[in-house]
């Protein structure tokens, strides 16, 4: 005791034991290496983008350069314009006729992530503009989690699932939805395009 009532002595040798550590969810390759394998896996034609934030997601786009766009606006001098408000205005009826035309399809929008929640909250609002998929590691796709949880929420939205496991080796789990119905074209729309006209050109 320590002769102060309430209060006991704290024992020297005493040794804590260390909680059961739960190992960290790693991918099996680089995000963009994953990524294209992923593109290549569901045939999506087209240059597969460095990722990036949009939206204040991460995803990685993959998107076509339309050719005859590309020059017409190489010929007017009509570079990217990745100025969010300058390309809002762009959808305003009075605007009709006076702006780029697009020199990019978005074919689709992959999030590459370790854990199924973050994939769907990185992919669902694409699906607005384009196909999107998830790529997570063989770790977390052989989870019950996964099964319950994960494919029917993924099979909901029409998000298709890829598992991933080192080479990389991509297996589709679970097909894009193809029946979805195309959203109009507005200001964000226009606006991610620009900014992936941007990255194509400094990729190809």
């Amino acid at each position: 005791m320590t002769g102060i009532p309430g209060r006991t002595a704290a024992v020297d040798n005493l040794t804590a034991v260390p909680s059961p550590l739960v190992p960290s969810v790693e991918l099996p390759a680089e995000v963009d290496e994953l990524a294209a394998t992923a593109a290549r896996e569901l045939g999506w034609q087209g240059v597969v983008l460095p990722e990036m934030k949009l939206l204040g997601r991460r995803i990685n786009l993959v998107a076509q350069l339309m050719p005859d766009a590309h020059a017409e606006r190489i010929c007017l001098g009509q570079g990217p314009e990745v100025d969010r408000a300058t390309v809002s205005t762009w959808v305003w009826p009075e605007f009709t006729g006076h702006v780029p035309e697009p020199a990019v399809r978005i074919v689709g929008a992959l999030a590459v992530t370790r854990h199924w929640r973050t994939g769907l909250v990185n992919a669902v609002p694409f699906l607005r503009y384009c196909d999107a998929a998830v790529v997570l590691p063989m770790s977390v796709v052989i989870t019950n989690d996964y099964l319950v949880n994960c494919l029917p929420r993924a099979r909901a939205y029409g998000v298709g699932v890829l598992s991933a496991e080192p080479g990389p080796d991509i297996t589709l789990d679970l097909a894009v939805r193809g029946d979805r119905a195309p959203a109009g074209v507005d200001g964000t729309h226009r606006w991610i395009n620009e900014l992936a006209y941007e990255q194509i050109l400094a990729t190809v």
